[in-house]
């Protein structure tokens, strides 16, 4: 058999490209594949003008973060912070307990700026230092956790690494307190108003015992101090708990005759004044201050 000619079979194929169809019903041109050879492209110019953009926009988002961050801290600094409540003292009026889920409230930072606690305000405060007596640290002691037990505490999330207390105000600098079972808890002589106790909460019931725990006093409260007392009396470590005692009378069960210092909180120690309860959305709501000295 012959052979075809060199580069025959492309000439073949080239001519096959070009040639008309002779069938009616077929567009008889037969068109050749466009050019695909690449062309110049600006892709690589765009991408670098692209870059000092986008790391424009990272600079920007960096300092929208860091001015949110320096925001959050002098609020929560100045203005209001967040705290998480640990135990039952507060109740009804704040819930918690260990292991439960507690109330986180807000606490406003600015109130006492420009004025002074007021009988019936719900109060978080730092313990004196007699009322710091048998406390405990609960922060872990890896460095990791602590940290981040400490970050979340900022934020109300986790309970202060401190004696942070909430209590109600009950009398201020220049009132006397006493508590009696023939008058009850009095002030300057005068019974109290108490609708925030709950007989439900307590191992009492005032109207029975209306000291809900020993009697105490008169104990005349020093000028710049308050006297405090947890709205579920029978399971408050208050300022009955930490009062100076004369032994004579509290081995007759009198206690808070001694020194009044001890069982009264300095105002400067006084963070700030509870305003509403931020969490569980259950328990949305204002904290009320409700003076138990007006009638």
């Amino acid at each position: 058999m012959e052979s075809a000619p060199r580069g025959g079979k492309h000439r073949a194929d080239y001519s096959h490209a070009v040639t008309k169809s002779t069938d009616p019903g077929v567009d008889s041109t037969v068109h050749q594949p466009a050019d695909t050879t690449a062309l110049p492209t600006t892709t690589g110019r765009h991408a670098k003008t692209d870059e000092p953009k986008k790391r424009g926009a990272l600079r920007e988002a960096a300092i929208l973060v860091t001015i949110a961050v320096v925001l959050y801290y002098v609020m929560l600094t100045f203005v209001a912070r967040p705290y998480l409540i640990p135990s039952e003292s507060m109740e009804p009026t704040l819930h918690g307990c260990t292991g439960c889920t507690g109330d986180r409230i807000m606490v406003d930072k600015l109130t006492y700026r420009f004025g002074s606690p007021q009988p019936g305000d719900v109060i978080v405060f730092k313990g004196p230092p007699n009322w710091n007596i048998g406390y405990k640290s609960i922060r872990s002691k890896n460095t990791a956790v602590r940290w981040v037990q400490n970050a979340l505490s900022f934020v109300g999330f986790v309970p202060p690494d401190e004696n942070d207390l909430v209590k109600r105000v009950i009398a201020v600098g220049g009132q006397t307190v006493e508590c009696r079972a023939d008058t009850g808890l009095t002030v300057d002589n005068k019974p109290l108003n108490q609708p925030f106790l709950d007989p439900a909460t307590m191992m009492a019931d005032p109207k029975i015992y209306p000291c809900l725990g020993n009697e105490f006093g008169p104990v005349k409260v020093p000028d710049g101090r308050l006297w405090v007392m947890g709205d579920n009396r029978t399971h408050s470590a208050d300022s009955r708990a930490h009062c100076g005692n004369i032994p004579a009378d509290a081995q007759r069960g009198l206690l808070c005759t001694g020194d009044p210092n001890p069982g009264t909180v300095p105002v400067d120690n006084v963070i700030g004044k509870a305003r509403f309860i931020a969490w569980p959305p259950s328990r949305w709501g204002g904290v009320h201050a409700v003076n138990p000295q007006t009638q």
